[in-house]
């Protein structure tokens, strides 16, 4: 059969097109041999500071009435350059850096910073503007406008307009950050993360983080990839580069922020990012593998650890310190982080015996006392003995005192040992100080050298080892599930703003079209009020009988809904009490139809399953304890589409109310393979009308030992 082309197909073409123009153009951006630097007379420090970082390629000044700038030679216009700049650092005011991108497009640059402020986050006229600079920049690859720049510690190019404190590295860690003043402070941090790039992208008018993390993951340099948002420009976009990222191995940590109701209040004001619910991004980041910081410190720790240690190979570990105290902690802190600590075997407590006193308590965590401190030979036995027990990582808690104490050379010995032992036994290491300060400098980078990550504090050290343990654990599941292929979330099309009420469809209506997708729903008929006793009677006693309305969503607190009914004429009763006392509430709804449904059995626990539309995560599935506990105790869980049987089987024991459905103290257990198909059966639904849903509501699903059926349901269509 042929195809005929049509303007969708060619614009979807075009736009593929596009699409690897401008991912050439970010890796000529990204891995510069010249660049540009457009603006006043503070660009020839910024050319200066390349050059001190150690780029070797050709860097030229832009400037229209200089001839010079501090000695440095500028051209006049773009056009004047010797070539087309591979990268170009943008310092002009907004409405003049369209005309320059415009230029450097049309010369075929490969992309451009644009350091300016004064677009879409002003408000409409200034997204007026960004839309212009969008226009200029065609296939030409930028980052901003409203950003910092761009550091790479690899090659040595910085696009960057005041002073860095990053080195020069071989390998490490690419971070992508929203906010200019956070990555000018990640660029100074003394805590000796190594930086292969550091990217401020602003408004992301073009460039955003998922085109990065998609360039980051193709380059073998990056060990892991660190991120701070305020909103994600395009969700499944960036849904499917942690998803190439995951099967790479390549770590994503993040940093979120908009998590208060006053935080995604500032994110919008300050980066125009629209900040979802937080829940859904701990959905998005649950099923991508995704680890989550909760500050800036967490997130530059977990990303030394991943990028110098690497990834423990399970969720155990042997931890050595220098006291009792230290080992207590240890053992407290790493409890909140599901860390377990293999016991000392036999042979290992043999070894350990002959090198400590008698009074040691020998344990994981082991606190090694005072006996080995400053003996090579003993300290490597010490842990040797702990290290060859194949932990899936080790750590050592050990702080350095000042200088003039004269004790760091026993310090050093200690972090020698225990650097030696996880090289000779393959285990990621990390040395970690209580206190942040009592780290210096030079030892961190001795430790980083020897592959051991030096993390500072001991709270942001354990957090940062269960992280890495939690992402080896998911990442390992992920493949072992064969699950990678599934794991971008559902595009979903926007709708008009027209739409946003939708159609409500009646209760009636709403069973039957979730029933057609498996939801196991009551024996029912929906008939006149004058009909409904003789419908009882046929479906058979007891029953309950609900006025059906798409008028009416909440039939409760109009009266409309009669329970346990036994006889024709407590039906008859009933519907005549529902008719007066709709009227009464809702003068406007005229009852029409009577829905007669068989009672349900009482259940063990009643659950809602629900389906929620979000402009930027698409359709959610939301699992949680139903009934009169959905505002009680808020207990639910959120789980992206599509979701696999697996995720909603995890998603419902991990619920406060879940161990009822294992049986709890002896109760009988829940049809928990019930539970799952029916919920399967709204996702299917969902999917399927993911074109028009704008929410649906099963609430309860009743939940008994030997099934689940569906009382209640609600479904919202676009118009």
């Amino acid at each position: 059969m042929l195809l005929q082309n049509t303007p969708a197909m060619a614009h979807t073409r075009a736009n593929e097109r596009g699409d690897t123009a401008v991912a050439a153009n970010l890796h000529r951006l990204l891995n510069p041999t010249s660049i540009a630097f457009i603006g006043g007379r503070s660009i020839a420090s910024a050319l200066q500071r390349s050059r001190e970082f150690g780029f070797k390629g050709d860097i030229w000044l832009v400037n229209p009435t200089h001839a010079e700038i501090d000695g440095e030679r500028c051209y006049a216009r773009v056009e004047d350059l010797p070539r087309a700049p591979d990268a170009t650092f943008i310092a002009v005011p907004s409405t003049a850096a369209i005309g320059v991108v415009r230029e450097l497009a049309a010369r075929g640059a490969g992309g451009a910073v644009v350091y300016a402020s004064g677009f879409s986050e002003t408000g409409a006229e200034g997204a007026a503007l960004q839309a212009s600079l969008l226009e200029a920049a065609g296939d030409m690859a930028m980052l901003g406008p409203n950003c910092y720049g761009l550091l790479n510690g690899l090659d040595g190019s910085a696009l960057w307009p005041v002073a860095h404190g990053t080195a020069r590295v071989e390998r490490g860690v690419a971070v992508i950050t929203q906010s200019g003043n956070l990555a000018y402070n990640l660029s100074m941090s003394a805590r000796g993360l190594p930086f292969a790039y550091l990217a401020s992208v602003g408004n992301q008018a073009q460039v955003d983080v998922a085109r990065l993390v998609n360039a980051f993951v193709d380059d073998e340099r990056v060990r892991a990839i660190g991120m701070h948002i305020e909103g994600l420009k395009d969700v499944s976009a960036f849904s499917e580069a942690a998803t190439r990222a995951l099967a790479r191995g390549v770590p994503i940590v993040a940093l979120k922020s908009g998590v208060s109701e006053l935080g995604a209040q500032l994110a919008l004001s300050h980066t125009s990012s629209l900040a979802g619910a937080d829940s859904l991004y701990d959905a998005l980041f649950q099923r991508l593998g995704v680890i989550r910081a909760r500050d800036p410190v967490e997130l530059v720790e977990t990303l030394k650890l991943l990028s110098i240690a690497g990834v423990p190979r399970r969720s155990t570990l042997a931890a050595l310190a220098t006291s009792g105290g230290d080992a207590g902690l240890v053992a407290d802190l790493a409890e909140a982080q599901n860390i377990a600590f293999p016991a000392v075997s036999e042979r290992g407590r043999a070894t350990l015996q002959g090198v400590l006193p008698p009074y040691a308590n020998i344990a994981n965590p082991l606190d090694f006392t005072t006996t080995p401190w400053g003996r090579p030979d003993a300290m490597r036995t010490c842990c040797d003995a702990l290290l060859s027990e194949q932990p899936g990582a080790a750590a050592m808690i050990l702080d350095y005192p000042k200088e003039e104490t004269g004790e760091r050379p026993q310090c050093d010995i200690a972090a020698d040992a225990f650097a030696a032992s996880a090289r000779a036994h393959g285990v990621p290491a990390a040395l970690i100080s209580v206190f942040p300060e009592l780290t210096p400098p030079e030892h961190a980078l001795r430790m980083a050298a020897a592959g051991v990550a030096p993390l500072q504090g001991l709270r942001e050290g354990i957090a940062a080892l269960g992280a890495a343990m939690w992402y080896g654990k998911t990442r390992e599941a992920r493949l072992a599930e064969d699950r990678l292929s599934s794991l971008p979330v559902l595009r979903v099309p926007g709708l008009a703003a027209s739409d946003a009420p939708g159609r409500l469809l009646d209760e009636w209506a709403s069973k039957r079209l979730l029933a057609g997708y498996g939801l196991d729903v009551p024996e029912a008929v929906c008939v006149s009020p004058a009909v409904a006793p003789a419908a009882a009677q046929r479906l058979g006693f007891p029953v309950c009988v609900k006025v059906v309305s798409e008028h009416l969503p909440h039939k409760t607190e109009a009266g409309a809904v009669a329970l346990r009914l036994d006889s024709p004429e407590a039906v008859a009763r009933a519907v005549t009490r529902m008719t007066e006392s709709v009227a009464r509430y809702a003068p406007e709804v005229v009852v029409e139809r009577i829905l007669v449904e068989r009672m349900a059995s009482p259940p063990l626990m009643e659950l809602i399953v629900g389906v929620k539309r979000d402009a930027s995560f698409g359709l959610a599935l939301v699992l949680g304890s139903g009934g009169v506990l959905v505002e009680l105790i808020r207990d639910t869980a959120t789980l992206l589409l599509p979701a696999s049987e697996q995720d909603v089987r995890a998603a419902l024991l991990g619920l406060k109310l879940g161990p009822l459905l294992t049986g709890y103290r002896g109760s009988a257990p829940a049809d928990l393979d019930a539970v799952v198909r029916n919920v399967m059966a709204i996702a299917r639904f969902a999917q399927d009308h993911a074109q028009t849903l704008l929410e649906l509501d099963v609430n309860p699903l009743l939940v008994s030992k030997d099934g689940a059926v569906a009382v209640d349901a609600l479904v919202r269509l676009a118009s």
